[in-house]
């Protein structure tokens, strides 16, 4: 099997990649910029910060399989049902890491870590300190589905009170209490995004729903950037219309160096890791999940996750 994983890894990470493979299977690992003199053979691809969309495709004569992570709005899921290809998602996969990285985002706020240890570290104790005890706040998950519910199980555990939303109907833990948007905004002083990306979700959250939020609201996005309007939450953040931000996604990645929330004190960010919790841009369990589906597909077998159907 030739499996081309493109996007960008350091050398360590790409040594840990290999490693969960059998060692007869051809594994490249390539950027985006590099990725043309992979694909002509490729029966699998994992794609990162590429769009798979029908001239992808027709340079892909051999392809089986895109195998995505949790999110797949960069594939064309109809082009490559049209060509035989199979498109599977990692749903699930990485459920506890996500989670806990919301949670870490919380107590990282809450607590003022980031700010502490600054002052720790400079002896500047001018600095004023923002710490506040969770019990008691409210958090409001938007997107109840595996990784919302993981969330809520865990800030339950911290006495929080969680308010919930999705678009279609689920079911919860009997102490979430699912809402209207609307009522989810204004109520809760932690909003956590966790959807998919779709013309329905994208810059779900704009300058109206800045609007609406508590002034000292923390925003916390695991999800995708594009379900954030950028520009607005900037202004949001600059204004001092919403208390600060935890983010992991943006609507351009990597984030742009000039970026203004990089200067940003009321802003925690990390490089799209949430999902990758073993350092490194590396994750066991994805790979284990990625190692197992490209074996069925190789024997024949529906992928696990599968997003369309091959006739």
């Amino acid at each position: 099997m030739k499996i081309v994983i493109i996007g960008d890894f350091t050398e360590t990470s790409k040594r840990r990649i290999r490693e969960q493979f059998p060692p007869d299977w051809r594994i490249a690992i390539v950027s985006v910029a590099e990725m043309d003199t992979e694909l002509a053979d490729a029966e699998v691809i994992v794609p990162e910060h590429v769009i798979v969309d029908g001239p992808f495709l027709d340079r892909v004569k051999k392809l089986r399989l895109v195998q995505t992570g949790a999110g797949f709005d960069n594939v064309a899921i109809p082009e490559c049902t049209k060509r035989g290809i199979y498109v599977a998602n990692g749903a699930g996969v990485n459920t506890v890491a996500v989670a806990e990285h919301v949670l870490t985002f919380i107590r990282c706020w809450f607590k003022d870590m980031i700010t502490l240890d600054s002052i720790m570290k400079t002896g500047v104790y001018g600095e004023e300190y923002r710490g506040a005890e969770i019990a008691g706040k409210t958090l409001g998950i938007i997107g109840m589905g595996g990784i919302g519910r993981a969330v809520a199980h865990r800030a339950l555990a911290f006495e929080m009170k969680v308010l919930g939303y999705d678009i279609r109907p689920v079911e919860t833990e009997r102490e979430v209490e699912m809402t209207d948007l609307t009522t989810l905004l204004k109520a809760s002083d932690v909003i956590r995004l966790h959807t998919f990306l779709d013309e329905r979700t994208r810059h779900m959250i704009g300058p109206c729903e800045f609007s609406s939020m508590k002034e000292s609201a923390f925003l916390i996005n695991t999800s995708r950037g594009p379900i954030v309007d950028e520009k607005a939450l900037i202004e949001a953040l600059e204004a001092e219309r919403i208390g600060g931000a935890g983010l992991d996604v943006f609507e351009k990645e990597p984030l742009p160096k000039d970026s203004p929330l990089r200067n940003m004190k009321n802003v925690i960010l990390t490089p799209h890791t949430a999902g990758m919790p073993d350092g490194l841009k590396f994750h066991q369990k994805r790979y284990e999940f990625f190692r197992e589906n490209i074996t069925r597909v190789s024997r024949g077998m529906i992928p696990l996750n599968a997003l369309n159907r091959i006739t």
